[in-house]
């Protein structure tokens, strides 16, 4: 497995041109992912993490646009995004019909985040192409929140960049497809907060 600075953008961005699966400090925990656009790259990814084919795989994007690329986005969305991205907070959206249906599972949602952290949004910024990424942890296995993690539960992936995560909590995750807000995974920001925000 090969490993990389957070300085070494350039070659982490080479990195997943080429096809590679990386786990890369996020500003929550460790994450896992592959560049979107190649469902062998996807198929790859699943299989390192044992995850079951039931799960789609998260995206994260650099930006609001990128974002609208892959996903419907209304002003209540919008709101939210400015009040709490970048940071620990996953979307669950309408995905585009563009989006081919292996990539969600057949289902007609994604979840999206944009990452607190820099390296990660240089990167993402400079391949101009969201990246999937999950916890960096084989499924059903604890959070992996420093590299020695990683090493331990995914041995077989390309390559890893070392750093330290921040939060070492998961985001949350919130269901934005209804009219009614719903939290699918407890986090740092809570429901009042989102209610608050999207008003």
């Amino acid at each position: 497995m090969r490993t990389y600075q957070k300085e070494q953008i350039k070659e982490v961005v080479q990195a997943f041109q080429d096809h590679q699966i990386l786990a890369v400090p996020t500003d929550t925990v460790y994450g896992v992912g592959v560049l979107y656009g190649d469902l062998k790259d996807l198929e790859r990814l699943k299989h390192a993490k044992h995850r079951p084919e039931t799960k789609p795989i998260p995206m994260m994007v650099a930006n609001v646009d990128q974002m609208k690329q892959v996903a419907y986005v209304d002003s209540r969305i919008e709101k939210i995004a400015a009040r709490f991205l970048p940071g620990a907070l996953t979307l669950v959206l309408r995905v585009k019909e563009t989006v081919p249906k292996a990539y969600t599972n057949g289902l007609d949602t994604i979840a999206i985040r944009i990452p607190d952290e820099d390296f990660l949004l240089q990167v993402i910024q400079e391949l101009n192409a969201p990246l999937l990424v999950t916890s960096a942890n084989q499924s059903g296995a604890k959070t992996a929140i420093c590299s020695e993690d990683v090493f331990e539960q995914l041995p077989n992936i390309d390559g890893i960049v070392l750093g330290r995560c921040k939060s070492l909590q998961a985001s949350t995750i919130v269901d934005c497809t209804q009219e009614e807000l719903t939290i699918l995974r407890p986090g740092p920001i809570t429901l009042e907060q989102l209610k608050e925000a999207a008003d």
